[in-house]
Order: structure tokens, then sequence, then C-alpha cells
């Protein structure tokens, strides 16, 4: 009985399947990103995460996870301080730096 229905069900997916959709999804990604990079009143998100000052911690590793919320973070990452540098975490961009007591 399964294999007598296996043709109707295969034809309704036809329309999701196949090079003619994958074009027209290709196309709609493209004119969206086209709009998104034309449009120069809004900063970059990188620019965004760039206007953050470093964030100052008192130990050594800094434990980043992009947000408070876990549903709107990223994976943890463990970031040390070792350097005078800012350290800057590869998921969200945010910096971190050692605060020194002197």
């Amino acid at each position: 009985m399964a294999t007598r229905r296996l043709p109707s069900l295969l034809g309704t997916l036809a329309p999701f399947h196949g090079p003619p959709r994958a074009r027209e999804i290709s196309s709609l990604v493209n004119q969206h990103t086209s709009k998104w990079m034309q449009d120069t009143s809004k900063k970059s998100p990188m620019e965004l995460i760039n206007e953050v000052a470093p964030i100052k911690v008192e130990g050594r590793i800094v434990a980043c996870e992009g947000d408070s919320n876990p549903a709107l973070g990223h994976p943890i990452e463990f970031i040390c301080l070792d350097l005078e540098a800012p350290a800057i975490c590869k998921y969200c961009g945010l910096s971190y730096v050692q605060n020194h007591h002197h």
C-alpha cells in the first residue's frame, strides 16, 4: 500500500526540488543582500560591535557567551587575557581586558 502512494507523495515534493527552485531562492537572497548593502544610513554589525569599549574583568580567563540569555548567545568561549592588547571573542567580537590593580 505504501509503495503505491510513493509516486504521488514524491510528486507533491517536486516544487521544492530541482534547480529552478534553488535559483529562485538564490535570487531572493542576493536581492535582499544587495538592498542591505546599499543602505548606508545604518551601521554594519561589525561597526556596531567595534564601538563597544573593551570589557574589564578581574581574572586572567573570561568566559564569553555573547549574551546573558543562552538562547541569544553563542557557544561558550574561554579567553585568556595574559596579553596587554584586548582579547576578542571569535564568535561575537566583544573585546576583554584584564583590570590590573596597581
